[in-house]
């Protein structure tokens, strides 16, 4: 099959930033049958930290993304407090919990109504039963559902904002805590402000019931069972979802590599008060770890692998991130190397299998939720094991575990701003360690990200961030394997090559810090058939 010759524009790199994502794909016989994921912009994070101050980290990742700044954040906060031993009072770290937790919060009926659902709209279903109702509820800016879920969605980072001073961009988490001193007022507007989020978005309108019915559902068959079990159930948008994304065939195509990685985020206060890199995985209350398609395993950070093999960096490298370089080349030069992206291809070295590429996001968080063997204070929900077991990955299943998350991470936060001791400490001074090495890593919205840190006389030597987009969208490795998102393309059946909607919703369903354009092309004849943007409302 002839090789498609890579377009250049100015596309973000990374997912971190919102920007463009071209994503080529090959159609033979209306089905995909090769793609490619290309970020075409580089922006260097890892050399404009290179040579600065420690906390230089805490103020320029933030910088890394509007959307999930938090986040950056939370982990860049972690990866000092590893490298500098800090001691990490139990308030500050339930502060930085409520805080990453909210972002995430607010991230969920965002992404679902003013990305992800717009495109269920689209002409090509309006033969579907059900469509005109979709219409009504789901489309951009007038729907009813659209703006309510839109507007609503702002409530959780007015938690982050009490607490953080501002979203996005915040810096108040720092090593040994944070930078805020809460008021019982400030608890209970908290309180407040996420019950009512509950009561009028999450319970009434998505879904039709309380989050400790929902919470019951534990198989994928209990799912589909509670969508008809009453008629405010049914009712709900995510049974309405559910019904018109298997009519769509939303259920059949998209599933991607099979193999899944959850960092883990949120640590149990008393477990975590002095962060080490080795102490991390028992601390988490969402758990780390790998899922390789048949077995789990303890997710291990130096088993991280940076492939540039079809990356526009020098080399064909193949690093852990303590020792990763960030050397850009002329795209023009790379291109003639076979190279393809501004993006690395992160790898994970599975024991016994090798290096293999991994799904990061709330999918994988919720495989990874369903392994055996959690401690008390830990995640256990079998429900999103049990469905890629049963039906099997897809687009529909990838949606449905992002929004499962909006009750647990909702009872967490409540959980934790009633555990807080006002009187007591949110911040221990460090001992500002002239030399060594930390590692960071959290769940943002998209998934496992993480900061690797190098400090060598008082100053950052090395900085490395694998954020989730990277983990989805990167290119072939150098074994020439597909990254997740890639292998998810291949296989869709499209109905119409000229306006390939169903590669907006598999591209959507991973939520890249990406705006995405399909570039389609005839594998008969190269000829290319379509230009379709997906990152645009209307």
């Amino acid at each position: 099959m002839a090789t498609v010759a890579v377009e250049e524009k100015l596309i973000s790199p990374l997912g971190r930033v919102e920007g463009d994502l071209d994503l080529k794909i090959k159609i033979q016989d209306n089905v995909v049958c090769d793609a490619w994921t290309q970020a075409s912009m580089f922006r260097g994070f890892e050399i404009i930290l290179k040579g600065k101050d420690p906390q230089a980290g805490l103020i320029v990742t933030p910088r890394i993304c509007g959307i999930c700044g938090g986040s950056h954040l939370y982990k860049a906060a972690y990866a000092l407090d590893t490298a500098w031993r800090t001691h990490v009072p139990p308030n500050a770290t339930l502060v930085r919990n409520i805080a990453q937790a909210c972002e995430t919060l607010q991230s969920i009926p965002r992404w679902f109504y003013a990305l992800f659902a717009i495109d269920l709209t689209h002409q090509n279903y309006r033969e579907l039963p059900e469509y005109d109702e979709v219409v009504r509820r789901f489309a951009p800016f007038t729907g009813t559902s659209y703006e309510k879920g839109v507007t609503l969605s702002g409530k959780p980072v007015e938690v982050y904002a009490i607490f953080g001073g501002q979203w996005p961009h915040s810096s108040f988490m720092i090593p040994g805590g944070v930078m805020c001193a809460p008021t019982l007022s400030d608890v209970t507007r908290a309180i407040s402000i996420l019950e009512y989020w509950k009561n009028e978005w999450l319970e009434k309108t998505w879904l039709g019931c309380s989050i400790d019915r929902w919470m019951e559902n534990k198989t994928w068959e209990d799912v589909l069972a509670w969508a008809e079990e009453n008629e405010s159930q049914h009712n709900s948008d995510c049974a309405l979802f559910l019904r018109f994304a298997k009519a769509a065939g939303l259920d059949r195509y998209g599933g991607g590599c099979g193999s899944y990685l959850a960092t883990g985020t949120y640590f149990q206060p008393e477990l975590y008060e002095n962060p080490t890199i080795e102490g991390r995985n028992q601390a988490l209350i969402s758990r780390a770890g790998v899922y390789d398609g048949e077995e789990f395993h303890d997710f291990d950070h130096l088993r991280v692998r940076e492939s540039t093999a079809h990356s526009f960096f020098k080399g064909d490298t193949y690093l852990h991130p303590w020792e990763g370089v960030t050397e850009p080349i002329d795209p023009k030069e790379g291109q003639a190397q076979g190279k393809y992206s501004w993006a690395k291809s992160p790898r994970y070295e599975v024991p016994g299998k090798g290096p293999m590429p991994l799904e990061a996001g709330p999918l994988a968080r919720q495989v990874i939720a369903g392994r055996p063997g959690a401690a008390e204070h830990q995640d256990y929900d079998p429900l999103f094991l049990d469905a890629i077991k049963t039906v099997g990955p897809s687009v529909l299943v990838r949606v449905m575990a992002r929004m499962h998350e909006a009750c647990k991470y909702y009872k967490l936060v409540q959980g934790w701003l009633r555990q807080l001791k006002l009187h007591e400490p949110f911040y221990t001074k460090p001992e500002e360690l002239p030399d060594g090495k930390g590692f960071g890593a959290t769940e943002a919205a998209r998934g496992a990200l993480s900061d690797w840190i190098v400090l060598k006389d008082g100053k950052i030597e090395n900085y490395q961030v694998v954020t989730p987009t990277a983990w989805n969208i990167g290119p072939q490795d150098g074994n020439n394997v597909h990254g997740p998102m890639e292998q998810s393309f291949i296989g869709a059946e499209i109905k119409d090559p000229t306006d390939p909607v169903e590669m907006g919703h598999v591209a959507r369903s991973y939520d890249s810090c990406l705006v995405c354009t399909v570039h389609a092309y005839d594998a008969k004849t190269g000829r290319e058939l379509s230009r379709f943007r997906i990152g645009e409302l209307g």
